[in-house]
């Protein structure tokens, strides 16, 4: 199978509080969408989350078929899949 799998051809809106951090599933293959659970390295994707940290309580778009050019976030890429 090739890497990064596309999970939704959709960004994930989630609201995020000032000062939390998360890891971004990067290969596609986690259970929890957008979130790593672990799969890249169960799967041996050679692919590694993104952590990023939010700066201020917003809602954010985090890209959901994993060919962004800025990830975690959404760039629009989707709709040309």
């Amino acid at each position: 199978m090739s890497y990064p799998k596309i999970a939704q051809k959709s960004p994930y809106m989630i609201s995020m509080k000032e000062g939390e951090k998360k890891a971004w599933c990067s290969c596609g293959a986690s259970s929890t969408q957008p979130f790593c659970d672990g799969s890249h390295s169960r799967e041996n994707t050679g692919m590694k989350p993104v952590i990023f940290k939010c700066q201020i309580a917003e809602e954010i778009f985090l890209c959901g078929c994993k060919q962004t050019k800025s990830p975690p976030y959404c760039d629009g890429t989707h709709k040309s899949l």
